[in-house]
């Protein structure tokens, strides 16, 4: 299978992988053949690529940290949480019982018990998703980064359990600010970029009162706008008057938002966001947990169809671990868009070789 653009597939191509909504319930499922009319509709979703069948590539297997059950059941729990925030009027207080901080704490030990029994494999993370689930499939992968390099960093299970928890609803906050500003397709005024700082201080009110949830997982929502050298916000803390878990979720809350579409903008090339991250070592991000998420995180994520500098298109077949950058790629056309024999090209021999763009 591959990964490919919804504007690039041919009649009867299959699908590879379900398709999820925001919900975490299959919109489309696995063999579904694509008609025009349907790559159309979800493309009016906001759906640009999906997981295809192709015999070029029906070797490539790609292997998930965590089951798509797993993954489903922690987008249905994120939603109806975050639907709750939304829909309740009342006081904080009282809307807990929707909430439940122990079912959350028990998806997470079913999560955590499948990441574990796959130490060495990288996390890929899915930017599949309607435009109406963007909150709900960003808080999932935040979590799951969050998570992948909070075992390199050695965390206990308890510590790993309360990083997940609070990952999971660090954006809760942004559920009681006002929706035209929260998706406002341009550019925010100051006094709108204002109130959207808020979200942080208010999540972490939210989730403080909570029995379930505890203090530190409380933490993650007020901490993962905050920045090492103090230029964050809402407290402008920072080293190590930040908890570890803030500097964690810091770095996987800005890679997985730079890497999404957006109804207002593309997502940027992993690479590029990758750069940016490193760029930013030391100043907003801990190096430490830079690093980390380097050797935990597929940045090109095998079955990714990608385009070269050479003008090629080609799929990623397999990492490079020490240089996620540098994937493994079986090209299968020429610059000219035409099939070729495929063939392999492994980055890391190949250092003039780049990737320029990603079918996704």
């Amino acid at each position: 299978m591959r990964l490919a653009s919804l504007q690039n597939i041919t009649p009867e191509t299959r699908l590879a992988q379900p398709l999820l909504d925001e919900k975490g319930l299959v919109l489309l499922n696995k063999g579904v053949v694509l008609s025009d009319s349907l790559a159309k509709r979800l493309l009016n979703l906001g759906i640009t690529s999906v997981y295809i069948e192709d015999v070029r590539t029906e070797d490539v297997v790609i292997e998930e940290v965590i089951s798509q059950e797993t993954r489903q059941e922690a987008l249905q729990l994120v939603f109806t949480t975050l639907q709750s925030v939304q829909t309740s009027e009342q006081h904080p207080r009282q809307f807990y019982q929707d909430l439940n901080g122990r079912n959350i704490r028990r998806l997470f030990d079913t999560v955590l018990h499948e990441m574990k029994g796959k130490p060495n494999l990288l996390l890929s993370v899915s930017n599949i998703y309607t435009s109406d689930g963007f909150l709900y499939h960003h808080s999932v992968n935040v979590a799951l980064m969050a998570l992948a390099i909070g075992i390199e960093y050695g965390l206990t299970e308890k510590q790993l359990l309360d990083l997940g928890v609070g990952t999971l609803l660090h954006d809760i906050g942004k559920l009681r600010l006002p929706q035209d500003i929260l998706n406002k397709p341009g550019r925010l005024t100051p006094e709108e970029y204002e109130i959207i700082k808020q979200h942080p201080m208010i999540g972490y009110e939210m989730l403080r009162l909570q029995d379930d949830i505890s203090v530190v997982s409380a933490h993650v929502a007020l901490q993962h706008h905050e920045r090492v050298d103090g230029t964050g916000y809402p407290r402008g803390i920072k080293g190590e008057e930040m908890h570890i878990f803030g500097k964690i979720t810091a770095v996987a809350d800005v890679y997985e938002a730079l890497t999404a579409n957006r109804v207002y903008r593309k997502g940027q090339l992993p690479h590029e966001a990758l750069e940016l991250l490193l760029g930013a070592c030391g100043t907003h991000f801990d190096r430490e947990i830079v690093e980390l998420f380097l050797k935990t995180v597929a940045i090109y994520p095998t079955g990714l169809t990608v385009r070269l500098n050479s003008g090629e298109t080609g799929v990623i077949i397999r990492q490079n671990p020490t240089h996620p950058q540098r994937p493994v790629i079986r090209v299968l056309q020429d610059a000219a868009g035409r099939p070729v024999e495929a063939y392999e090209i492994n980055l890391m021999e190949h250092l003039t070789t780049l990737i320029t763009a990603c079918e996704c």
